[in-house]
């Protein structure tokens, strides 16, 4: 598709409809389309421009939903489970929930990004380069920004394993790589070997608990220190803290059905608003509508709270549009437009058995006490929030592609760069604040441990998701030179801290930092080098 732009351009819109290769894999928008065809050839401009603020809004999208709705979800689900209090003596850190929900909950956009780009081999690229490239980018920008911020002695044990597990994903995806394809085996190996880091964790958590004997003793030299209760930051869950919990009043009063709804659906805090500078009020302007949108059809529910969040009006909403989401969105609407004996469409259905049980619901429950199925809630919102995220995932694959198509650039160098860098400002910004907060250690750890996640399951499930009976393989032909550039950059980057930092006797400063988060600029120049050409190396 990219002999689009050597053609006349009065020729593009013809050759965009009527080459297979142009035609995007999902997606409610077909923006090749929309660039070569609706607007003019003088406007290209134009179009771009559009299209790089509705990338950014994207990214947006993921962050607010994946923030606001997947995580709090998912932790109401491991809570009800009981995965996050699972014995007495993992009750400090709950290695468990951190390194199976928690990592889940802060992977979600990689992984889901991963798992679309792996449904086409034409985007493969984009899933390689975007794990690779914020492979690189956390380990050396993220980590080397940490001891920037804030000098401090790394935790030992932990460092060195999830270094070692990290870097034997890398090399085995460098293998993959290399070889062309990955199998059935292959992609169940890499699930298996995430399964196995959880449970070196957690055995390492209780072999250090032993040791230490019973009790709540401080955290060693190698181990991360946990914020407590009154030094944590303030959370913020949807139709909490964010939108106004403390001025609740301190007598239950009963309020109006309608009143309820209202204020459920409000994404701003007033007096949070009058208070904040003006980039905050500019930012949140922006989410305003993402957050209500979210609101009225995903629904949350906070075990911290008397309530549980319940919202009995919106909660009976929820039971309507949250299904209707889940329909609408599988497979870009193919499922919830399908009509049934060709007369009743699928979403129809839905809505009358949605709207049964709705009412249902709202009969037979109060305002004021939730029910006891409302853990229930939890999951729909966990369903609704994950289709979501997959719905701007495959939108966010899909623009990269066109603008991949438009710039005449490689998948893997637009994974690299924007994809990158836009699933990584979250886990950048975090960090980062939470090393300014006094707890260097934990964002360090969080740095390596949680890529572990993004590449073992973005990599194994994706692949997993697109084998069938009839074809247990998918094939991951590079794309283009930059690939090998990306997985040598990135081993080298690990190797480089697994020498470096114990040798420092793990004592990580501002060397340190400086000298990661130059690597990370220079590999940058080598990437883009050799994207342009004006680099040339020998593939395999």
């Amino acid at each position: 598709c990219w002999a689009v732009r050597k053609r006349n351009s009065s020729e593009w819109c013809h050759f965009i409809r009527s080459n297979p290769d142009c035609q995007l894999d999902g997606g409610f928008l077909d923006y090749l389309d929309g660039v070569f065809c609706v607007f003019p050839p003088r406007l290209l401009p134009l179009a771009v421009t559009l299209y790089a603020l509705w990338l950014l809004y994207l990214f947006i999208i993921l962050g607010v939903t994946a923030e606001k709705f997947f995580c709090p979800n998912l932790s109401a689900i491991s809570t009800n489970l009981k995965l996050s209090h699972n014995v007495a003596v993992f009750s400090l850190t709950s290695p468990l929930h951190g390194v199976t929900f928690l990592a889940f909950g802060n992977g979600a956009p990689d992984v889901f990004s991963a798992v679309v780009a792996f449904s086409d081999p034409r985007t493969a690229g984009l899933a390689i380069g975007a794990i690779f490239g914020a492979g690189v980018f956390v380990t050396t920008v993220v980590a080397g920004g940490i001891a920037l911020v804030k000098p401090f002695t790394a935790a030992s044990r932990p460092f060195l394993r999830d270094v070692i597990f990290y870097m034997v994903a890398v090399f085995v995806t460098f293998v993959v790589l290399y070889v062309g394809r990955i199998r059935l085996g292959e992609a169940l190996g890499y699930l298996g070997l995430y399964v196995f880091y959880v449970l070196t964790v957690v055995l390492c958590t209780w072999l250090h608990r032993r040791q230490r004997g019973e009790g709540m003793a401080p955290p060693g030299p190698w181990e991360p220190e946990m914020p407590t209760d009154v030094e944590e930051p303030e959370q913020s869950s949807t139709n909490s803290g964010d939108y106004g919990e403390e001025y609740r009043p301190l007598l239950p009063s009963q309020e109006p059905s309608l009143r309820i709804l209202t204020a459920a659906l409000s994404p701003l805090d007033y007096r949070k608003w009058r208070r904040k500078p003006w980039y905050w009020r500019l930012f949140k302007a922006f989410k305003v509508p993402v957050e209500l949108v979210l609101l009225l059809t995903v629904p949350v529910v906070d075990p911290d709270k008397d309530d549980r969040n319940w919202k009995r009006p919106l909660n009976c909403l929820h039971i309507l549009t949250s299904p209707l989401l889940c329909v609408l969105t599988l497979k870009s609407g193919a499922y919830g437009l399908y009509q049934i004996q060709g007369i009743f469409p699928v979403w129809g259905l839905v809505t009358l058995v949605a709207s049964a049980l709705a009412l249902i619901i709202f009969i037979t429950t109060s305002n004021e006490e939730p029910p006891k199925y409302h853990c229930v809630f939890a999951f729909l919102g966990f369903l609704a929030s994950a289709m979501w995220i997959n719905a701007a995932a495959t939108e966010l694959v899909n623009i990269l592609q066109t603008l991949g198509i438009i710039f005449q650039l490689s998948n893997t160098v637009l994974g690299l760069t924007l994809l990158a860098w836009g699933n990584s400002i979250g886990d950048t910004f975090s960090d980062l604040t939470m090393a300014r907060q006094g707890y260097p250690r934990m964002a360090f750890s969080a740095c390596f441990g949680g890529i572990i996640f993004n590449i073992l399951v973005g990599v194994g499930l994706g692949c997993l998701l697109q084998m069938t009976s009839s074809q247990p393989l998918v094939k991951l032909e590079p794309d283009s030179p930059l690939v090998w550039v990306l997985a040598g950059a990135l081993g080298l980057s690990l190797v480089f801290s697994f020498v470096t930092v114990p040798a420092q006797c793990f004592q990580l400063g501002k060397a340190y930092g400086v000298c990661l988060i130059t690597y990370y600029l220079v590999f940058l120049c080598v990437a883009l080098l050799t994207e342009f050409r004006v680099i040339h190396f020998s593939t395999p």
